[in-house]
C-alpha cells in the first residue's frame, strides 16, 4: 500500500536513521560543548547520544536497535534530479519493523515541524524541520523492503535529501563508526 502526503500537514515517510551515537561536538542544542559535557558521553551500550530534547524513549530505543543491528540493514539510494528513491531492508523482522516505524514517525515529526533534537543528529536535518512542507513523500513496503521516494521543487531541499540519504547509507553500512567520523569532521570545521 503506497501512501503519499505533502509534508507540512502530517506525513508518512522519510528514512531518517537520524545521525546517531556519541559525538565529538553536540549539534544545534549545545554548540561548542565538548563530547559528554551534558552527560551524553561515549557509551555504546546505553547510547545516551540517541536521546533528544523532544525525543520519546521509544524513538531513542528505535535508533538504538538500528545502530546495534546496522549489519542487518541493506540500503540502496537512487538520487533523482528532484529528490531520492531509497530502499531499506532487513531480513530480521524486528529490525524491519523498527525501520518502518522510525521512518513513519520521523516524517510525521517533519510535517509537524517537531524536531526531536537528538543530541548528535546531523545538521542536514535542520532544513527538513524548517521547510519540510516542500517535500512530497511516498512510502511503500514491498518485497524489496521499505521504499521511500521524496521529491521537491526546492533545489536546497533536493540537495539536503541527497546529502542526508548518503549519510544514512554510510550509517547503515558502518554504524557508529560513520557517526563518529561525521561528528569529528564537523567539529574540525
Amino acid at each position: 500500500m503506497a501512501m503519499m502526503k505533502r509534508i507540512g500537514m502530517t506525513a508518512t515517510a522519510l528514512v531518517l536513521l537520524a545521525a546517531g551515537a556519541s559525538a565529538q561536538m553536540m549539534h544545534g542544542h549545545g554548540h561548542g560543548q565538548m563530547h559528554g559535557a551534558d552527560g551524553t558521553g561515549h557509551d555504546e551500550m546505553t547510547m545516551p547520544g540517541l536521546r533528544g530534547l523532544d525525543a520519546t524513549p521509544e524513538e531513542s530505543a528505535e535508533l538504538a536497535v538500528m545502530f546495534r543491528n546496522f549489519h542487518l540493514i541493506e540500503r540502496t539510494v537512487e538520487n533523482l534530479p528532484n529528490g531520492i528513491r531509497t530502499v531499506t531492508f532487513s531480513k530480521d523482522p524486528e529490525v524491519m519493523e523498527v525501520l518502518v516505524s522510525h521512518a513513519v514517525g520521523m516524517i510525521d515529526r517533519v510535517g509537524q515541524k517537531r524536531d526531536p533534537q537528538i543530541f548528535i543528529q546531523s545538521p542536514t536535518l535542520d532544513i527538513f524541520f524548517a521547510r519540510g512542507e516542500g517535500i512530497l513523500s511516498e512510502i511503500d513496503i514491498t518485497d524489496e523492503g521499505l521504499v521511500v521516494i521524496q521529491t521537491s521543487d526546492d533545489p536546497e531541499l533536493v540537495e539536503a535529501l541527497h546529502i542526508h540519504a548518503a549519510e544514512v547509507s554510510d550509517m547503515a553500512a558502518r554504524g557508529m563508526q560513520a557517526v563518529h567520523e561525521m561528528m569529528m569532521q564537523r567539529a574540525a570545521n
